[in-house]
């Protein structure tokens, strides 16, 4: 093996610090070399002939385990070391100075099964001092073929969870920490003692739950389905200074022992959190065929199963002969929790929903076609997503469809107002923008109804806003409509409003001023504005006890620093403690006089 010569260690390792790139930049962004093609590397003096093309475009990083053949050679064709002499690979860590910086380089920009002759300048080399059968300064030669190479990662880059990839998975997903995982492991100690084991079929565990020890969920995270890794893990994240007490068949695993695992993710479950509050989980059984979601307002067909947490079912659809449920997602026309869901499912997609009370049937107690559903029930559905249509993009429409399918939001949007139903309200009044927006062409005669429609949605979006106390984005909503109509009562009038709920008085003001030269006999803005003058008085009152004790502790402060003074002067002239002592008391009890006051 071409071991680095420890004399031109040094010497290679602050070389490899100084490159601005990572051994195969260079090669990755220029165009790849042909076979019988030399290019020099990262401007190190190495060169690279490849001499027979490898598999794919993958290299090895640093710290990779790779299995190469090689043969080295002078420039005179004089042969100095080879694997293939000996008939056996060799296998290093890349980027460990185990070997010769110039292979070390070279070898990262390699694909598996290729076949480069490398030209070494000294520095890269054996440097000044040479080797056995290698010159001081001399300029060798490799001929190396990357048989293969072990992917190896530091999980939590502190070297205490080192995984090798023995075989890759088959997908780019990785589990997460809500997923429902499938995995098959075997425990080892450093004597080769196994200490745990899964059976043949493996065990099946969330993520969130953990399992075995604190290393294995957090190596499964970088995982993909099929894949199969060594790892070994140091104490901290195994057994720790513990250690671990005889299991049935196996062994105690002694304190802060390290362990070798030999783990593989045989498959995993998605889980998602619907809603963002752990109130609705999908668990995903049957990916979907497509990469497309339902989402809202789509019309979706779906059968399903619905039971309570102890397995009684309560209603079922599309079985049995019986007709699938078909409705519009975002309509109300099925529980929250289902609706939400669905949104989220693609064509022939499985899944298990688990949905709380709040997204559920609540607090009372309903009746569905097979059981009943007692108050605050948990609901859990089997659904498998038959099929849907998506809601007609606004790119595939006319521009007379546009106006009427805004037109028709905006009415949704009003029906679900007068309801209280304002947080769904407000998303008509979205939609119905969205379909209007600046984007569109509309042609001259179009123009005032857009205008039109565009304003009466904001409005109706920000009294929605108003509602929900979400105050800016009311005030974002107004100043839309004022930027198109500076003089629009409403949207001064809800502005204003807003600005009162976030203590903006001197905006608010202004808005209910400019309202009052439009209107200047409108109730509901003069209202407003005595409103108005009422906090601004309490604001004002609030200000004047604020300043009061601010001067207030400031005269405090400066009756202290007198009395100070006067004390430092009667320590000058008379020396008399008594004296000290005396007016050290009055600055004290001044003191805390003022500490009263501010508090």
């Amino acid at each position: 093996m071409v071991v680095v010569n420890r004399a031109s260690d040094v010497s290679q390792l602050g070389d490899v610090d100084d490159l601005d790139e990572e051994p195969g930049e260079v090669i990755e962004s220029a165009p790849p070399l042909r076979v019988g093609q030399e290019r020099e590397l990262n401007n190190s003096g190495l060169r690279k002939r490849l001499l027979h093309k490898g598999i794919g475009w993958e290299t090895p990083d640093s710290g990779d385990e790779v299995t190469v053949h090689y043969v080295g050679t002078l420039l005179d064709g004089g042969t100095f070391d080879s694997t293939r002499d000996r008939n056996e690979p060799s296998t290093f860590t890349l980027g460990r100075c185990e070997v010769v910086g110039g292979l070390d380089q070279g070898i990262a920009t390699m694909t598996e099964g290729e076949i480069a002759l490398f030209t070494v300048p000294p520095h890269l080399g054996f440097g000044e001092t040479g080797r056995q059968g290698v010159p001081p300064n001399s300029v060798v030669q490799f001929e190396v073929q990357l048989i293969s190479w072990i992917t190896v990662v530091d999980v939590c880059k502190d070297g205490g969870i080192i995984k090798k990839i023995m075989e890759k998975g088959n997908k780019n997903a990785q589990p997460g920490d809500l997923d429902e995982v499938l995995v098959k492991y075997k425990v080892k100690l450093d004597d080769d003692t196994v200490v745990a084991q899964t059976s043949e079929k493996g065990i099946e565990f969330y993520m969130k739950d953990g399992q075995l020890c604190p290393a294995l969920p957090k190596a499964i995270k970088t995982m993909k389905r099929g894949e199969k890794v060594k790892l070994i893990v140091q104490p901290q994240y195994a057994f720790g200074e513990v250690g671990r007490d005889a299991e049935s068949e196996f062994g105690l695993i002694p304190p802060s022992s390290v362990l070798s695992i030999d783990l593989e993710l045989v498959s995993f479950k998605p889980v998602i959190d619907v809603t963002g509050d752990s109130k609705v989980f999908k668990k995903i059984l049957v990916e979907g065929a497509d990469t497309v979601a339902a989402s809202e307002g789509a019309t979706v067909t779906v059968r399903y199963t619905a039971k309570l947490e102890d397995g009684t079912i309560v209603e079922k659809k599309g079985f049995d002969g019986e007709d699938p449920l078909q409705f519009i997602t975002d309509e109300e026309q099925v529980i929250s929790g289902l609706d939400q869901a669905v949104a989220t499912m693609m064509k022939g997609e499985q899944s298990i929903v688990t949905i709380h009370p709040e997204y559920g049937y609540g607090s009372i107690e309903v009746k569905r076609d097979i059981s009943i559903v007692p108050p605050n029930s948990n609901i859990i559905y089997e659904v498998e997503m038959l099929d849907f249509v998506k809601e007609k993009a606004s790119w595939e429409m006319s521009e007379q469809e546009k106006i009427e399918t805004a037109g028709r939001k905006k009415e949704e949007g009003n029906v679900l107002f007068k309801s209280g139903k304002y947080q769904r309200a407000g998303k008509k009044y979205d939609k119905a923008v969205d379909y209007i927006s600046e984007d569109g062409y509309f042609g001259d005669g179009d123009h005032k109804v857009v205008k039109a429609l565009q304003v009466s949605c904001w409005l109706n979006g920000a009294a929605c806003c108003l509602k929900l106390n979400n105050f800016n984005r009311a005030i974002e909503l107004c100043s839309k409509v004022l930027d198109i109509e500076f003089h629009n009562v409403k949207a001064l009038y809800r502005r204003a409003q807003a600005y009162m709920e976030t203590a903006d008085l001197v905006l608010a003001e202004l808005d209910i001023k400019k309202a009052l030269e439009v209107e200047p006999q409108n109730r509901e803005v003069k209202l407003m504005q005595k409103n108005l003058k009422q906090l601004q008085g309490e604001s004002n009152k609030r200000d004047a006890t604020l300043y009061t004790n601010m001067f207030a502790h400031m005269r405090n402060d400066s009756s202290v620093a007198t009395k100070k003074l006067k004390v430092e002067k009667a320590v000058d002239k008379k020396g008399d403690a008594e004296v000290v002592a005396t007016e050290m008391g009055k600055v004290a009890v001044s003191s805390d006089s003022g500490m009263a006051v501010d508090s």
